[in-house]
Order: structure tokens, then sequence, then C-alpha cells
């Protein structure tokens, strides 16, 4: 019988079906922040229980972390809390845990793939609805919940709904300025964010192999953004060059082995996927998002959608979302002034996103009365872009390299967006408050950002390379 990629790696891990009710899944990776860990190992204690298999669990606070001072005790008593009860649950129950100022520090869904703790063919779990991330290495990886967390603590196992399958083809070539966010948000403003919800999407196509492994990792990150359960790439020789000699990655004759496995991970060509959705690259432009959904973005060089033929429940909803954004139907974004720009998160933290803002800031100036925040995604991004000379690129721009950490993604750190300010973000999601209390937030990719930091108003980056 013909199988999916998702079929291959969720059948290979069941440990039993049961009848009328849930898979139970065996789970390869766990990984564990500071958020939604601390009532899993609480539960644990409580039934004086072990972790079953400790060597398949790490352990990495990012959410809380400052992206300054961090070799110095974090100010906000709440996330010094959560990040100090990290630190001993890891302690306590014997795991590895990669602390702040710990050079495997970093957003636990930028270093797991940078260590090679990500690998094809794994089933990976976090209390986090972006490890759909890992999907990109050829993994069946989604966020679950802090119960969750402690089933698997406890048994190295999961009860899950199998879901259905979905099949993404991105045909074509990208055009110049398009970047993998930009196709992301491109699928979602024609999906929606419930259209993809109850399926785990399998992404294919010329514009998905032709994507670097950074480029499949934010792809997969925003997964979750349409409704998805998780989004997934097969591996491939892109897959097999990143992940060889890393830290983690399997080394000698199992090296040899496992690449012979991870080729078998494709769909099988008669495979049949639950739904198919295909999209032609030549449609895609930059993006930008004018709402407070992800789903709700358009081409940059396009005016905010008019409201005719939407239910009136649909006009409420989307006057309420323009309003709070400041914004009316039919207006252009471009030349509209911006005050921050965030540059990081698990969606566009990595290497090649820094590469890609230094492209544009090169020989440029930060516009003055804009506020930057430019955070790598772990320690090793930091690494790179210091051995590259990137840092020296956007220092000469006016930009200052801030530690790594989930920063401005999400307003559970010091980096906020204050109250009616307009911030050009490269992470995954805008929704009110998101970044702050009464922030407004813009979703655009690395290149936009860094076009509107160096004009200080929303501009079309193509006009800039």
């Amino acid at each position: 019988m013909a199988n999916t990629l998702f079929d291959k790696i969720w059948d290979a891990h069941v440990v039993q079906n049961v009848e009328d009710g849930p898979t139970q899944l065996y789970i390869d990776r766990l990984y564990c922040h500071e958020v939604t860990s601390p009532q899993a190992f609480a539960g644990m204690r409580a039934r004086g229980l072990k972790c079953f298999r400790p060597d398949h669990i790490y352990c990495m606070p990012d959410h809380n972390t400052p992206t300054h001072d961090q070799d110095k005790p974090i100010e906000d008593p709440v996330s010094r809390t959560q990040v100090d009860t990290l630190a001993k649950n890891a302690a306590d129950f014997g795991l590895e845990h990669f602390g702040m100022m710990d050079k495997r520090n970093g957003i636990i869904h930028v270093v797991g793939p940078e260590r090679g703790l990500t690998l094809p063919g794994m089933t990976i779990v976090c209390g986090d609805s972006h490890t759909s991330t890992h999907g990109a290495m050829g993994a069946v990886a989604f966020g679950i919940g802090t119960s969750e967390v402690e089933m698997v603590l406890a048994s190295q196992c999961i009860l899950q709904a199998r879901p259905k399958t979905m099949r993404i083809r991105i045909e074509g070539e990208l055009k110049k300025g398009v970047t993998a966010k930009d196709v992301a948000l491109y699928m979602m403003s024609k999906m929606t964010t419930s259209g993809a919800t109850g399926y785990f999407v399998e992404y294919a196509g010329a514009v998905v192999r032709n994507l670097t492994m950074e480029g499949r990792l934010t792809l997969c990150n925003l997964s979750i953004e349409m409704g998805a359960r998780g989004g997934m790439v097969a591996p491939d020789e892109t897959t097999f060059a990143y992940i060889k000699g890393r830290e983690h990655a399997p080394k000698g004759e199992a090296w040899d082995k496992a690449v012979a496995y991870w080729k078998t991970l494709k769909s099988d060509e008669d495979a049949v996927f639950d739904k198919e959705v295909q999209f032609d690259a030549a449609d895609i432009e930059p993006m930008i998002t004018y709402g407070t959904n992800p789903g709700m973005g358009m081409g940059i060089t396009q005016s905010v959608p008019m409201m005719e033929g939407m239910s009136e429940q649909a006009k409420i909803s989307y006057t309420k979302s323009l309003d709070y954004m400041g914004f009316r139907p039919g207006e252009s974004l471009l030349g509209k002034k911006i005050d921050y720009v965030f540059l990081g998160a698990c969606t566009n933290g990595r290497i090649e996103d820094f590469r890609a803002f230094a492209s544009i800031a090169k020989g440029r100036r930060k516009a003055e009365h804009v506020v930057a925040w430019l955070v790598p995604g772990s320690w090793m991004v930091d690494a790179q872009i210091r051995e590259e000379g990137l840092d020296k690129v956007l220092e000469e721009a006016g930009f200052e390299i801030r530690q790594p950490g989930c920063s401005a993604c999400l307003a559970m750190n010091d980096d906020k967006i204050p109250a009616g300010k307009y911030s050009v973000s490269t992470s995954n999601r805008n929704f009110e408050g998101r970044q702050g209390p009464g922030a407004r937030t813009m979703l655009a990719s690395p290149l936009v950002a860094a076009a509107a930091a160096v004009t200080g108003v929303i501009t079309d980056p193509r006009t800039l390379l």
C-alpha cells in the first residue's frame, strides 16, 4: 500500500491503537522550556515518578530570558522564577539542561536542528505550538499541552488522534526579494488561519525543493498559523548536508546507516492525501500583514482589502481588527511610518535571516526614530554572525545585536512594544497585545523588516536590493 511521508513516520512509532480512541505514539524527543513544563514536573513529583527515558529529553529556557545582561540575575520576578524552576527540575530529574549563558542555549526550535538533536524520521514534541518547525527536517513534530508533557516525561509516549494529511505544492521559481516567510504569509492569506485545521501538512514542489534548510524551517514554523497540526518536508541532500557533522548527528557507520534510512522517508508516488493544494510562485511578492491574525496579509504593493462580499459578522470582526491597527480598507501601507523593527524569533532568527537583513542594511543607516531589536535565535547563530562579519556591517548601519531568546515575539520578557506603536516583526503572530499591550504588529520577512528599519517607513525591499 502506498504511504505518505507522514504515514511512514507515524506508523513506525505506533505502540498501540486504542479501539475507538487515540493512538499511543512513541516519542523520540521531548523538548521542555520554562513556560509549559513546571506543572508537568510538579505532577511527576506528586506521583513519585522518574522520567522514563531522561536521555531523550532536553530542557532550555527561551521565552522569559532577557536579551541583554544574561550574566546577571533576571530582574522580572516571574521570569526569574520560571527560568530557575526549569533549572531545578532538570537537575532533580537528571535531564540535559541548556541554561542561560550556556553556549548551547537559544530558542529551543532553533537549537534542536542546529545541534543535530532534531533528525529525519523522528517524532518530536514540546509544550509549544511552534514545535512544527522541526518538521522541516523530515520529522513528525507538534506542540502539546502541559498534561501531555507530563505523559511523555513519565512514559515517553503520548495519546494522540491521528490527523488527516494534506500536501501543499508550491511550484515555479520565487521572484527577487521573495523569501520562505513570504511564501508562508501568502499561503495563509489564501487559506486563512483555519485552512489546514485537523491536517498534517507536507510541503512539496519546486519552490520547497530549492529552499535552504533555514527557509524550510521558517515554512514549517508557520504551519500552525494555518491551523495545521504540523508541517513537514521530505528529507533530501539539502537536509543531509545540513545535518552532517553537527554535534548530535550520527557519525561514521551510523551516519551511512541513518542516511540510507532517511532516503526512504518520502511520500510514495501514488500516495493519496486527504487534501491537495497548489500555489504558483509567480503570484507571490514580498508580503506584509495589515490585521490581527497572520492570515490577514497582502503583497506589499497591494492595498488593504475592501469589505465587499463579507458577511455582516465578518465585517464586524474585520472593522475591529483594522480599528486596532489604525488602518482603513483600500489603504496602501507603503510609506507608513513605523516605530519598531524586530528581527528574530523561532521563525526568522537564523543565520540566513541575519544575512538577508544585513544585505539591505549594508552601506545604509538605521532611521533615527526606529528602535530595532536584532536577536539571534541561539548563541551558535550569534557566533556565525560574528564569524561572517555581519555584526560589523550591522553596527556600522546603527544596529545592535542582542543576546539570544524569544525576545519581542511575545510579551513574556522585557522586549515589549509600547501601546499604539507600529512594529514590523519577523515573528509568527500579530494578535492584539502579542508583542505588548496595545502594540500593533505587522508580520514580514527579514528583507521587509530591514527595508523598514533603514527608511523608517513600510518599503518594498526590492527597491533597495
